[in-house]
């Protein structure tokens, strides 16, 4: 593996002249939405919230999945059952793509509506097939009551990036590795919470390069003309500055930690992040809970999103990849470079501390969360389908 991408940084380097223009293909979108997506159907072991994730069967039987009347997909929690003491995990949905996507990819995700409200964890994020080895980028992430969007990246031991980073948001830690991950915090206003419904929402869109990762977010009113006219090819280099960056540096060649990513929608609740005493009571009074009635507690936990898209340099036809027991991917993305508009920095990360007050910033899975899932789901008999 690391020979490989050592390989394709080389050659993608090389190549640092190349355009900077992408091409559809894939769009998660309409009627269609959820025919791309598999549903998880299991409880959540991966961040340890009370929540089950269910099926699509019972996803749309619950109407937890599905497409309204605007043509939008909605994803949401359960906020109709009076849920009694002794069944202590709410049903929600995580839907992962079919597809994956390697290095030379962008993937633009539009919402109106992002789920928000105490021991509420939504995220938008990707993932290896072997998470958490493979790697992962938290795109958008926040929890309970928060107003501003948090960005991450998530390693394996041997990636810590720099403090000098040509980004607009703001550093948080450093060391990929830890629970954190590399964290930056969204300084553009309502990029979370009622703030961000109130606005119309926004866009968020990803580049997946060998030269690093870079995120870009836009308020509904500053989206880059060829996203809100529905280009089937963009240009990223008119996008500007990005709000999170995560180079490749001598401290840290993402190549060799990342492999081709799928993307992740869930809802999770309390857990080991949003459910964190110290956290939760910073925003939400009392403790973490998911228990009792669904109405108030959960009307405003849910997405309403326009469209997920994945673009790609060149275009290429899916093959075949590896196929687990719930479906079988495709990579849908060549390993080209095109670099990120002018940005050749770094980012950090911030999620828990081991000891003491625990900050409201952070992220939710990584490695050291993702090794305490995976042995508690062993515990208990759960497999889990990771290759």
């Amino acid at each position: 593996m690391l020979l490989r991408r050592s390989a394709i940084l080389a050659t993608s380097l090389a190549l640092a002249a190349s355009s900077m223009g992408y091409d559809l293909v894939r769009d998660y979108s309409g009627p269609n939405f959820f025919d791309g997506w598999d549903f998880y159907g299991s409880w959540d072991n991966l961040t340890l919230s009370n929540v089950w994730w269910v099926n699509d069967t019972r996803a749309a039987a619950e109407h937890l999945a599905y497409v309204n009347e605007a043509g939008r997909a909605i994803i949401r929690v359960d906020n109709t059952t009076n849920l009694p003491p002794d069944m202590p995990n709410r049903d929600t949905i995580r839907i992962t793509t079919k597809d994956m996507y390697d290095f030379g990819s962008v993937w633009v995700f539009d919402a109106t509506h992002l789920p928000y409200g105490c021991s509420v964890w939504p995220a938008f994020w990707t993932k290896g097939p072997n998470w958490p080895y493979d790697g992962e980028i938290d795109i958008v992430e926040g929890i309970n009551l928060m107003k501003d969007n948090q960005m991450a990246v998530h390693t394996t031991h041997g990636c810590t990036l720099p403090t000098n980073v040509t980004q607009t948001g703001k550093i948080g830690f450093t060391d990929c590795s830890q629970g954190s991950g590399c964290t930056v915090h969204e300084t553009r206003p309502n990029s979370f919470g009622e703030g961000f419904a109130q606005n119309g929402g926004g866009v968020w869109a990803t580049q997946y390069d060998v030269q690093g990762v870079f995120i870009w977010y836009w308020d509904r009113a500053n989206v880059p003309q060829e996203l809100t006219n529905n280009a089937s090819s963009i240009d990223i280099s008119t996008w500007g500055t990005p709000s999170a960056a995560f180079p490749v540096t001598p401290q840290c060649n993402l190549t060799q930690f990342f492999t081709p990513q799928q993307i992740v929608i869930d809802i999770a609740l309390c857990g080991d992040w949003a459910g964190v005493p110290g956290i939760y009571s910073s925003t939400c009074p009392g403790t973490c809970n998911v228990t009792g009635p669904g109405s108030p507690a959960y009307d405003n936990a849910w997405f309403e999103i326009n469209y997920v898209r994945a673009y790609t340099t060149g275009a290429p036809t899916p093959t075949p990849t590896s196929s687990s027991a719930a479906s079988t991917a495709t990579t849908v993305a060549t390993v080209t470079s095109t670099g990120a508009g002018g940005a050749a920095s770094q980012t950090a990360g911030e999620r828990q501390g081991t000891s003491g007050a625990a900050s409201v910033w952070g992220a939710g899975r990584g490695v050291g969360a993702g090794m305490v899932a995976v042995g508690l789901s062993v515990a208990v008999g759960v497999v889990m389908v990771l290759s």
